[in-house]
């Protein structure tokens, strides 16, 4: 296919947004179809003609939001798609999880160009949405180079391989050899804050209200953005993008009421009634990052053409941990005399360089590519000491990083045979060879050494605070490769029956075979209705990640200092405990449902089970008493227990996906187009891991809690509800957008201390008035009515420094207010 058909199938794709209806004249009549590429491998077909359900998200979607980042305009867009937004999670805060359909991170495959895109080198070890994931992070992508997102909602592991349980977001890049345009944008929280509080101690010199509320004016945020397209030749075509983006931090912390400073001759200190008490960080991070991408395809000739594309981002984020208490033991009064915030700041590094050529070989046409990609984040631990080191500590550490690589070959051809049916048999068959890389690299030896100055005549924690530099024992520098190939069929059986099949083979070098299959089919009952659905067995293999991340801290037990490890599970120490080389997750999904199209008018209706065997998790901490005595036993002396990434979790997600889109046009009140949409999801843990060896342990440690399985079933909510409006009329636009969220749960370790967040409405709206043909004026709020997820009571908060929760499935930063100046060329 030469990049001129590539043109045009993307400018279709790109005229509606999620799973919209084809293009409407101002009468109603449909002038355009949108062709897909995911999902089938056949040509031509359109998204409300396919087997399962496909969205299409444009380019014009995505930029009618104020935070510009593709996971929020995704969350938007999709009512199965979350984007939670954590805080205080390391560095998480930086490349933050987004999910499908309530299931992990991981379990979601994206493609750039129907290339399959590498993921972060970070895995979530922290308490959030997503724990124990490494997903791609979609922020290393700009908008500006974005032409359209297609969304498969349903499971693809036959057709496109591991990790696409939940579905497939494609990223298809804008091909332009002309135009351009340049935006600016500036916004900021503009907000009022309410927390709960809580008491301080009897005889505190010191007051502070039970119920703290205050302005906010923070979160500035700078983007510019940009593209230009310009020809190669007469034949070809180079599209460049950038995007410069400059956020500042949000504060959402309560007034910390704890007590500051330690007696003065039994009486509270005086600084404790002059002491700025907004002396945490919990919020948006800080982040100056820049971005370029280039896009590019060349004819060689009716039957051969070129095409690639390059990426590079930069991106400097700052966020912090919690606050150290100026009489807090982890403090030295002679570098903090009022206690400190320490600051973690990660520099993440992305790239991406891709290549490939289509030719045809008779019937065959052919497609060869190789896509090479990378994602490093290395810490950098401010404002903080190491303990152990005594007053001459430094303040700022080197703490190390980690780094992952894919390199991804491919080969394919598609072509049709006549085989009597109702339409030419399309078949698709190809080979995939991909290698991986992953490494951890150690801090500077101030980060994670003890030196040896004791606290009350006990030693105390090694490293630099709240963020242990890597140790060399940490580092790892490991690959693997892989090998699929796939066989895909699809036909028209008759006129009314669609049916496809795909089947795939992959083989690892570190876990083995795996085999999975896909049969869907659609009938359309009339033109205006159909039935369709599909049943599939599909697999995610473990990331290098969860197979070899490690990490050292020291904690103290009873005053006793041990060394705490995330263990990899094939190290001795885990193999101890009952812990085994990971295996592949592996699933079965069946959906089915239906569409109804009538003039303007398109709905889908989408009901799914997935079933999910072996999934793999980050264990508890294993610190008990009996934990370490059985590790002293088996020869580990000193070590006091770790976690591990261990297969074992099945779970069964059950839901309903409804989309409704209906275009109305006026003679002198203008055009809309309105849409509803829904999902309904709910997870359930059948089964959660154990070992043999733990198992006989008295009493037996708990190897997944209920928190863990609590954040799997009620973490997300189990409802989301959309409706929105696009409006224009002559040179004006306007966009009114209303999201439910339904009710979420924030576990804790008992049922006491589990936390309802209850259902919420976030309003956005935004308005447009192109000046001129060529420049647009946007102003607009997200989350115009300044809505806050329920807040979290003092007894759940005793630090003061997270009044509201990380489960919040819209975060809790308030109303964003933003103008955006846009001008195309």
């Amino acid at each position: 296919m030469s990049y001129r058909h590539l043109l045009f199938s993307a400018a279709s794709a790109a005229t509606l947004w999620a799973g919209g209806a084809a293009a409407q004249t101002p009468s109603g009549d449909v002038t355009v179809q949108e062709f897909i590429v995911t999902g089938t491998r056949a040509a031509n077909r359109a998204a409300l003609d396919t087997a399962a359900p496909v969205d299409v998200i444009s380019q014009e979607a995505l930029s009618r939001v104020g935070v510009t980042e593709i996971n929020q305009a995704l969350a938007i867009a999709l009512p199965s798609f979350n984007f939670p937004r954590p805080g205080l999670a390391d560095g998480t805060d930086t490349v933050r999880p987004a999910t499908l359909r309530g299931l992990s991170p991981d379990q979601t495959l994206v493609l750039v160009n129907s290339k399959r895109r590498h993921s972060a080198s970070l895995v979530n070890v922290n308490g959030t949405i997503g724990r124990g994931a490494s997903a791609v992070d979609l922020n290393t992508i700009p908008t500006a180079i974005v032409q359209s997102i297609e969304v498969l909602r349903d499971g693809a592991s036959a057709q496109y391989g591991s990790d696409a349980i939940a579905g497939v977001l494609n990223l298809r890049l804008r091909e332009a050899s002309s135009g351009g345009n340049l935006t600016a944008s500036y916004g900021q929280r503009v907000t009022t804050v309410s927390t709960q509080v809580g008491s301080p101690p009897a005889g505190a010199t010191w007051n502070v209200a039970n119920k703290a509320e205050y302005e906010r004016r923070d979160g500035e945020t700078i983007n510019l953005s940009g593209w230009v397209g310009l020809p190669l030749g007469d034949a070809g075509f180079l599209t460049l993008a950038a995007d410069y983006l400059d956020q500042e931090k949000t504060v959402r912390t309560a007034p910390d009421w704890r007590q500051q400073y330690a007696l003065v001759n039994g009486a509270f200190d005086p600084r404790e009634a002059t002491i700025d008490r907004y002396n945490a960080w919990y919020g948006e991070p800080q982040i100056e990052q820049y971005t370029l991408f280039a896009n590019a395809g060349y004819d060689l000739s009716d039957n051969t053409s070129l095409y690639g594309w390059a990426s590079y981002q930069n991106r400097d984020s700052t966020s912090a941990g919690f606050f150290r208490r100026a009489l807090d033991d982890r403090n030295i009064a002679a570098i903090y005399p009022d206690g400190f915030l320490p600051l973690i700041n990660p520099t993440v590094e992305d790239m991406s360089l891709g290549g490939g050529v289509n030719w045809i070989l008779g019937e065959w046409d052919m497609d060869t590519s190789l896509v090479y990609g990378s994602n490093s984040m290395d810490f950098v631990i401010r404002n903080t000491l190491n303990r152990s080191i005594g007053p001459s500590s430094k303040r700022e550490f080197e703490a190390g990083g980690f780094e992952y690589n894919q390199l991804v070959f491919n080969v394919s051809g598609v072509r049709t045979y006549e085989a009597g049916l109702a339409s030419p048999l399309n078949v698709a068959a190809g080979v995939e060879l991909r290698r991986e890389g992953y490494q951890i690299n150690a801090g500077e030896p101030d980060s994670y050494r003890n030196g040896g100055v004791l606290l009350n005549g006990g030693p105390t924690a090694s490293g630099a605070q709240v963020f242990p530099g890597f140790r060399p024992a940490n580092e790892v520098d490991v690959d693997r490769s892989s090998v699929g190939v796939y066989l895909d069929l699809e036909a028209n059986l008759t006129d009314r029956v669609l049916v496809s099949g795909a089947v795939r083979a992959e083989h690892y070098s570190d876990f083995g075979e795996t085999i999975t299959g896909k049969l869907t089919a659609r009938f359309d009952i009339t033109e205006n209705f159909a039935l369709r659905g599909s049943v599939q067995n599909g697999f995610r293999a473990p990331s290098l990640q969860q197979q070899f991340f490690t990490a050292t801290s020291t904690n103290f037990i009873n005053g006793v200092p041990f060394d705490i490890t995330t263990f990899p599970a094939t190290d001795p120490v885990a193999a101890a405990l009952g812990a085994r080389p990971l295996d592949a997750e592996k699933s079965v999904n069946i959906a089915g449902g239906m569409v109804f199209r009538v003039g303007a008018i398109s709905l889908t209706l989408d009901a799914y089970r997935i079933e999910v065997e072996d999934r793999i998790v980050l264990s508890e901490n294993l610190t008990q008493a009996n934990v370490r005595a059985f590790l002293t036993s088996q020869g580990f002396v000193g070590v006091g227990g770790g976690r591990f990434f261990i297969n074992g979790v099945d779970t069964r997600t059950t839901g309903l996906d409804v989309i409704l889109n209906y275009r109305h046009s006026t003679m002198n009140l203008g055009d809309f187009a309105y849409t509803l949409a829904g999902n309904l999801n709910s997870t359930d843990v059948t089964r959660v891991p154990q070992t043999g060896q733990l198992a006989a342990l008295n009493p037996s440690p708990v190897l997944f809690d209920r928190v863990n399985v609590l954040t799997f079933e009620r973490g997300s909510p189990e409802t989301k509800l959309s409706a929105s409006t696009d409006w224009t009329l002559d040179q004006f636009g306007a966009t009114l957008r209303a999201t439910r969220y339904g009710e979420v749960l924030s576990p804790g370790t008992t049922a006491a201390q589990d936390l309802i967040l209850k259902p919420a409405v976030v309003v956005d709206l935004e308005g447009r008035w192109n000046v001129t043909e060529k420049i647009r004026l946007t102003l607009g709020a997200d989350n115009l009515l300044d809505k806050y997820p329920t807040g979290t009571p003092p007894t759940l908060n005793s630090t003061s420094n997270t009044p509201f929760s990380n489960y919040a499935p819209f975060g809790r930063s308030g109303r964003y207010v933003y103008g955006r100046v846009s001008v195309n060329f």
